[in-house]
Protein backbone atom coordinates (compact mmCIF):
# COMPACT_ATOMS: atom_id res chain seq x y z
CA UNK A 1 0.00 0.00 0.00
CA UNK A 2 2.81 2.45 0.78
CA UNK A 3 4.22 1.75 -2.52
CA UNK A 4 0.92 2.40 -4.34
CA UNK A 5 0.19 5.55 -2.38
CA UNK A 6 3.65 7.39 -3.45
CA UNK A 7 2.71 6.44 -6.94
CA UNK A 8 -0.41 7.96 -6.46
CA UNK A 9 1.14 11.21 -5.25
CA UNK A 10 4.28 11.63 -7.87
CA UNK A 11 1.35 10.93 -10.28
CA UNK A 12 -1.36 12.76 -9.28
CA UNK A 13 0.15 15.47 -6.55
CA UNK A 14 -0.82 15.99 -3.47
CA UNK A 15 -4.31 18.21 -4.18
CA UNK A 16 -6.31 15.35 -5.90
CA UNK A 17 -9.25 14.89 -3.57
CA UNK A 18 -8.63 11.02 -3.73
CA UNK A 19 -4.68 11.75 -2.36
CA UNK A 20 -5.95 14.15 0.07
CA UNK A 21 -8.38 12.15 1.31
CA UNK A 22 -6.46 8.82 1.82
CA UNK A 23 -3.22 10.28 3.07
CA UNK A 24 -4.97 13.08 4.89
CA UNK A 25 -1.55 14.64 5.97
CA UNK A 26 -0.03 12.03 6.26
CA UNK A 27 3.04 10.38 4.09
CA UNK A 28 2.10 7.21 2.15
CA UNK A 29 4.48 5.21 4.87
CA UNK A 30 2.17 6.25 7.46
CA UNK A 31 -1.15 6.05 6.22
CA UNK A 32 -0.34 2.83 5.20
CA UNK A 33 1.11 1.68 8.59
CA UNK A 34 -2.43 3.07 10.47
CA UNK A 35 -4.41 1.97 7.90
CA UNK A 36 -3.45 -1.39 8.10
CA UNK A 37 -2.09 -1.89 11.48
CA UNK A 38 -5.18 -0.64 13.22
CA UNK A 39 -8.01 -2.00 11.28
CA UNK A 40 -9.88 -5.19 12.20
CA UNK A 41 -10.60 -6.81 8.54
CA UNK A 42 -8.35 -9.38 8.92
CA UNK A 43 -10.72 -10.94 11.19
CA UNK A 44 -13.59 -12.80 10.82
CA UNK A 45 -15.60 -12.58 13.74
CA UNK A 46 -15.79 -8.67 12.69
CA UNK A 47 -16.50 -8.99 8.98
CA UNK A 48 -19.48 -10.91 10.49
CA UNK A 49 -20.70 -8.55 12.41
CA UNK A 50 -20.95 -6.08 10.12
CA UNK A 51 -22.33 -8.61 7.44
CA UNK A 52 -25.51 -8.78 9.90
CA UNK A 53 -25.48 -5.52 11.25
CA UNK A 54 -26.07 -4.56 7.21
CA UNK A 55 -25.46 -0.72 6.12
CA UNK A 56 -26.54 0.70 9.81
CA UNK A 57 -23.20 -1.10 11.29
CA UNK A 58 -20.58 -0.01 8.21
CA UNK A 59 -21.89 3.44 8.57
CA UNK A 60 -21.36 3.44 12.38
CA UNK A 61 -18.03 1.50 11.93
CA UNK A 62 -14.99 3.20 12.99
CA UNK A 63 -12.81 1.10 11.75
CA UNK A 64 -9.83 2.68 9.57
CA UNK A 65 -10.52 1.21 6.71
CA UNK A 66 -13.97 1.76 7.01
CA UNK A 67 -13.94 5.43 7.57
CA UNK A 68 -11.22 5.65 4.85
CA UNK A 69 -13.61 3.66 2.25
CA UNK A 70 -16.68 5.96 3.36
CA UNK A 71 -14.96 8.84 2.36
CA UNK A 72 -13.14 7.57 -1.05
CA UNK A 73 -16.65 6.49 -2.28
CA UNK A 74 -18.23 9.76 -3.22
CA UNK A 75 -14.92 10.48 -5.22
CA UNK A 76 -14.69 6.92 -6.67
CA UNK A 77 -18.10 6.93 -8.06
CA UNK A 78 -17.46 10.55 -9.16
CA UNK A 79 -14.90 8.95 -11.13
CA UNK A 80 -16.57 6.09 -12.79
CA UNK A 81 -18.86 8.33 -14.16
CA UNK A 82 -16.73 10.72 -15.42
CA UNK A 83 -14.83 7.70 -17.48
CA UNK A 84 -18.35 6.15 -18.18
CA UNK A 85 -19.69 9.48 -20.18
CA UNK A 86 -16.23 10.86 -21.25
CA UNK A 87 -14.77 7.29 -22.36
CA UNK A 88 -15.99 4.44 -22.29
CA UNK A 89 -19.13 5.67 -23.96
CA UNK A 90 -17.28 7.39 -26.85
CA UNK A 91 -15.30 4.21 -26.94
CA UNK A 92 -18.21 2.26 -27.69
CA UNK A 93 -19.52 4.02 -30.01
CA UNK A 94 -16.41 4.39 -32.24
CA UNK A 95 -15.91 0.74 -32.03
CA UNK A 96 -19.45 0.03 -33.71
CA UNK A 97 -18.56 2.49 -36.27
CA UNK A 98 -15.03 0.68 -36.87
CA UNK A 99 -17.44 -2.62 -37.05
CA UNK A 100 -19.44 -1.32 -39.64
CA UNK A 101 -16.32 0.03 -41.47
CA UNK A 102 -14.72 -3.29 -41.34
CA UNK A 103 -17.59 -4.89 -42.48
CA UNK A 104 -17.94 -2.73 -45.42
CA UNK A 105 -14.34 -3.67 -46.75
CA UNK A 106 -13.83 -7.52 -45.26
CA UNK A 107 -17.86 -8.88 -45.21
CA UNK A 108 -17.63 -12.40 -43.84
CA UNK A 109 -14.50 -13.30 -44.86
CA UNK A 110 -12.82 -12.55 -41.40
CA UNK A 111 -13.96 -13.57 -37.73
CA UNK A 112 -16.50 -11.27 -36.55
CA UNK A 113 -15.49 -9.84 -32.61
CA UNK A 114 -15.67 -12.49 -30.31
CA UNK A 115 -17.68 -10.94 -27.22
CA UNK A 116 -20.67 -12.94 -26.54
CA UNK A 117 -19.92 -15.18 -28.99
CA UNK A 118 -18.77 -18.99 -28.73
CA UNK A 119 -15.13 -19.51 -30.04
CA UNK A 120 -12.89 -22.31 -30.23
CA UNK A 121 -9.27 -22.33 -30.14
CA UNK A 122 -7.37 -25.33 -31.05
CA UNK A 123 -4.29 -26.54 -29.44
CA UNK A 124 -2.31 -29.35 -27.88
CA UNK A 125 -1.29 -31.05 -24.16
CA UNK A 126 2.52 -30.22 -24.28
CA UNK A 127 4.94 -29.30 -21.75
CA UNK A 128 7.44 -26.13 -23.00
CA UNK A 129 11.46 -25.44 -21.71
CA UNK A 130 11.39 -23.25 -18.32
CA UNK A 131 14.39 -22.34 -16.27
CA UNK A 132 16.58 -24.26 -17.95
CA UNK A 133 14.96 -27.44 -17.84
CA UNK A 134 11.55 -28.95 -19.04
CA UNK A 135 7.91 -28.09 -17.42
CA UNK A 136 5.72 -31.26 -17.20
CA UNK A 137 2.22 -31.16 -19.88
CA UNK A 138 0.53 -32.26 -16.30
CA UNK A 139 1.47 -31.87 -12.17
CA UNK A 140 -0.42 -34.73 -10.08
CA UNK A 141 -1.82 -34.75 -6.16
CA UNK A 142 1.75 -35.93 -5.56
CA UNK A 143 2.71 -32.73 -7.05
CA UNK A 144 0.38 -30.71 -4.98
CA UNK A 145 1.60 -32.43 -1.44
CA UNK A 146 5.12 -32.67 -2.15
CA UNK A 147 5.11 -28.57 -3.01
CA UNK A 148 3.26 -28.05 0.26
CA UNK A 149 5.89 -30.30 2.14
CA UNK A 150 9.03 -28.42 0.53
CA UNK A 151 7.64 -25.40 1.76
CA UNK A 152 7.07 -26.85 5.19
CA UNK A 153 3.14 -26.22 4.18
CA UNK A 154 3.62 -22.62 4.99
CA UNK A 155 1.71 -20.09 3.28
CA UNK A 156 0.99 -19.49 0.08
CA UNK A 157 1.67 -23.03 0.35
CA UNK A 158 -0.39 -24.45 3.21
CA UNK A 159 -2.99 -26.85 2.26
CA UNK A 160 -6.06 -26.45 3.34
CA UNK A 161 -7.15 -29.12 6.45
CA UNK A 162 -9.31 -31.22 4.34
CA UNK A 163 -6.57 -32.07 1.84
CA UNK A 164 -3.45 -32.33 4.83
CA UNK A 165 -6.29 -34.79 6.40
CA UNK A 166 -7.26 -36.64 3.52
CA UNK A 167 -4.36 -37.23 1.97
CA UNK A 168 -4.20 -41.17 2.05
CA UNK A 169 -8.22 -41.14 0.76
CA UNK A 170 -6.52 -40.06 -2.70
CA UNK A 171 -4.92 -41.55 -5.57
CA UNK A 172 -2.76 -39.61 -5.75
CA UNK A 173 -1.32 -40.15 -9.45
CA UNK A 174 -4.44 -38.52 -10.60
CA UNK A 175 -3.76 -35.43 -12.94
CA UNK A 176 -4.24 -32.24 -11.18
CA UNK A 177 -3.43 -29.43 -13.48
CA UNK A 178 -2.47 -29.57 -17.31
CA UNK A 179 -1.12 -27.04 -20.25
CA UNK A 180 -1.84 -26.94 -23.68
CA UNK A 181 -0.65 -24.86 -26.17
CA UNK A 182 -4.20 -23.31 -26.78
CA UNK A 183 -4.25 -19.15 -27.58
CA UNK A 184 -5.40 -17.29 -24.93
CA UNK A 185 -5.99 -14.05 -23.33
CA UNK A 186 -7.83 -12.78 -19.86
CA UNK A 187 -11.23 -13.57 -20.13
CA UNK A 188 -10.99 -17.33 -21.01
CA UNK A 189 -11.08 -18.02 -17.42
CA UNK A 190 -13.57 -20.91 -17.27
CA UNK A 191 -13.94 -21.82 -20.55
CA UNK A 192 -14.06 -25.67 -20.56
CA UNK A 193 -11.61 -28.15 -22.38
CA UNK A 194 -12.72 -30.75 -24.65
CA UNK A 195 -10.52 -33.42 -26.20
CA UNK A 196 -11.27 -35.06 -29.63
CA UNK A 197 -14.03 -37.34 -28.85
CA UNK A 198 -15.64 -34.18 -27.59
CA UNK A 199 -15.15 -34.90 -23.98
CA UNK A 200 -14.73 -32.07 -21.64
CA UNK A 201 -11.57 -32.86 -19.90
CA UNK A 202 -10.54 -29.51 -17.93
CA UNK A 203 -11.26 -26.10 -17.12
CA UNK A 204 -8.82 -23.28 -17.81
CA UNK A 205 -8.29 -20.58 -15.35
CA UNK A 206 -4.73 -19.52 -16.48
CA UNK A 207 -1.69 -19.23 -18.78
CA UNK A 208 1.35 -19.07 -17.62
CA UNK A 209 4.08 -16.23 -17.37
CA UNK A 210 5.70 -17.05 -20.74
CA UNK A 211 1.99 -16.26 -22.36
CA UNK A 212 1.66 -12.87 -20.81
CA UNK A 213 2.57 -11.37 -24.52
CA UNK A 214 0.10 -12.87 -25.92
CA UNK A 215 -1.77 -9.68 -26.60
CA UNK A 216 0.99 -8.86 -29.03
CA UNK A 217 2.28 -12.10 -30.27
CA UNK A 218 2.09 -15.75 -29.80
CA UNK A 219 4.83 -18.14 -29.11
CA UNK A 220 4.16 -21.63 -29.53
CA UNK A 221 7.24 -22.88 -28.00
CA UNK A 222 6.33 -21.70 -24.48
CA UNK A 223 3.19 -20.16 -24.86
CA UNK A 224 0.43 -22.39 -22.57
CA UNK A 225 -2.51 -23.00 -21.18
CA UNK A 226 -3.22 -23.42 -17.66
CA UNK A 227 -6.33 -25.95 -16.84
CA UNK A 228 -7.37 -27.92 -14.25
CA UNK A 229 -7.89 -31.57 -14.94
CA UNK A 230 -11.61 -32.71 -14.63
CA UNK A 231 -10.16 -36.36 -13.31
CA UNK A 232 -8.85 -33.68 -10.36
CA UNK A 233 -12.27 -32.32 -9.75
CA UNK A 234 -13.80 -35.68 -9.65
CA UNK A 235 -11.59 -37.39 -7.08
CA UNK A 236 -11.57 -34.47 -4.80
CA UNK A 237 -15.70 -34.31 -5.21
CA UNK A 238 -15.71 -37.84 -4.28
CA UNK A 239 -13.33 -38.64 -2.11
CA UNK A 240 -12.65 -35.55 -0.36
CA UNK A 241 -16.14 -33.46 -0.18
CA UNK A 242 -18.26 -36.32 0.04
CA UNK A 243 -20.39 -34.75 -3.37
CA UNK A 244 -21.56 -37.99 -4.53
CA UNK A 245 -24.92 -36.82 -5.52
CA UNK A 246 -23.53 -33.98 -7.40
CA UNK A 247 -21.20 -36.35 -8.82
CA UNK A 248 -23.57 -38.65 -9.99
CA UNK A 249 -25.75 -35.83 -11.43
CA UNK A 250 -22.26 -34.65 -13.54
CA UNK A 251 -22.12 -38.51 -14.75
CA UNK A 252 -26.12 -38.77 -16.09
CA UNK A 253 -27.10 -40.85 -12.91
Amino acid sequence: MTGALETDLKMVGADDPWVKAVLDGRTPKQAANELIGSTKMADPAFRKSLVEGGTAAVDASTDTLIVMARKIDPIRREYIKWTETNVQSVEQRAGEQIGKARFAVYGKSTYPDATFTLRLSYGQVQGYPMNGTKAPYKTTFYGLYDRAASFDNKDPFELPKRYSDGKDKLDLSTPMDFVTTNDIIGGNSGSPVVNAKGEIVGLVFDGNIESLVGDFVYDGTANRTVAVHTGAMTEALTKLYGAQKLMDEINGK
